[in-house]
């Protein structure tokens, strides 16, 4: 089985000081996390995935170190990570001399100017803030573990550090009774310029502390109506702020685009290493188990460590490939669709949920409709969703 590598590398660093009350994640709390464990597990299981699918050293475009908390870490775990994923001399590993964009996420109240000047020694020239909010009740109600200021903060350390692509989360869709102010939070971010910005509505997942709020009656999530208000408040402020919407989630100054996670969106191949981690080089797909101590124990058995794979048939890739272009600014080419994909897409733009010219881009009020409307169009087409 030989294919051409994957170009784009996720790294998953499992371990957090605490979890979030909403956080459906594969982490693992730990105070001290066992880097030299990981990083060998992570490096010994690019080896198996490599010498699985006949490939040999992987060229790579992008590297994203994600989580968990990957700056809990600590300094040198980077460095570490990179050696590991080099391989041994005579086996197959990744080859990060020609890496353009290398991400690495970070809290707020665990990223220290030592960190930063580590990470940019190491090669790291992006990195990605969990803000969220800056509302203090919501960060204590979130289980966070930095206060209102700390993304000010930490912004300031990644300047003086040397980083010039700095990336910042933001939750919307927050409980009402929390009393947040999302212009206020917004006012603050923008404040902060930051090169990127990423927007995520909270979700109720069943196995969270929030799930089991919410199943006890203990909270309420936002109204279905307060949550689509807050993402298109959402997304006028930043794009009358120069920011490009250019993904359903994310939004970047022109020219800041995250280049690893367009990489997910446009169908080529990516590798995930570490538990949980999804990879995908067509048609398949497979992902890692979730339990840290599963895959340590799998990895360090020699055992390639998957949880499960699926293999698409065409249809299925056929509704990919519309669902990933709906939720891009990029859309999806006209010419690709058929005469009552075309109608459809027609209907959208009267209704203002989409622009169709050469191309069919949903606006901010489509792509909270994304899913729904992918399926439609795939519909249109004559195919099973």
């Amino acid at each position: 089985m030989t294919t051409e590598p994957p170009r784009h590398l996720y790294v998953h660093a499992p371990f957090c000081a605490r979890r979030c009350s909403y956080c459906d994640f594969a982490v693992t709390v730990a105070s001290d996390p066992p880097v030299a464990a990981w990083a060998a597990c992570v490096g010994r299981e690019l080896g198996m995935v490599a010498r699985a699918r006949g490939w040999g050293t992987l060229p790579l475009d992008t590297l994203y170190l994600g989580g968990g908390t990957p700056s809990l870490l600590g300094v040198g775990a980077v460095p570490r990570l990179l050696d590991a994923l080099a391989g041994p001399g005579a086996g197959p590993g990744a080859d990060a001399a020609g890496v353009v964009e290398l991400t690495a996420e970070a809290n707020p109240e665990s990223f220290t100017p030592e960190l930063a000047a580590d990470w940019v020694a190491a090669g790291v020239d992006r990195v990605s803030l969990g803000a969220q909010t800056f509302h203090g009740p919501s960060l204590r109600w979130m289980g966070r573990l930095h206060g209102p200021d700390g993304p000010g903060r930490a912004v300031a350390v990644a300047r003086e550090a040397g980083v010039r692509n700095i990336g910042l989360d933001l939750i919307f869709g927050l409980p009402a009774r929390l009393g947040r102010e999302l212009e206020r939070d917004l006012d603050r971010i923008l404040a902060l310029e930051p090169e990127h910005i990423s927007v995520y509505g909270l979700s109720v997942e069943p196995d969270t502390p929030l799930g089991r709020w919410v199943a006890e009656g203990r909270e309420t999530p936002a109204e279905e109506g307060r949550y689509e208000a807050e993402y298109l408040t959402v997304a006028r402020r930043l794009r009358e702020a120069g920011y490009r919407h250019y993904e359903v989630s994310n939004f970047a100054l022109p020219g800041r685009e995250a280049r690893h996670n367009a990489a997910y969106w446009s169908g080529v191949p990516y590798l995930g290493l570490g538990n949980g981690a999804h990879s995908f080089v067509s048609p398949e797909r497979w992902w890692n188990r979730r339990d840290w101590p599963a895959y340590r124990e799998s990895v360090e058995s020699g055992e390639r460590p998957l949880a499960d794979r699926e293999r698409l048939d065409a249809d299925a890739l056929a509704l990919e490939r519309i669902w990933l272009g709906l939720r891009t600014a990029e859309g999806l080419p006209a010419s690709e669709l058929g005469g009552a994909q075309r109608a459809l897409a027609a209907e959208w733009q009267r209704s203002g949920l989409a622009e169709v010219d050469d191309r069919v881009r949903l606006t901010p009020e489509g792509w909270l409709l994304l899913d729904r409307l992918a399926v439609a169009l795939d519909g249109a087409a004559g195919r099973a969703a």
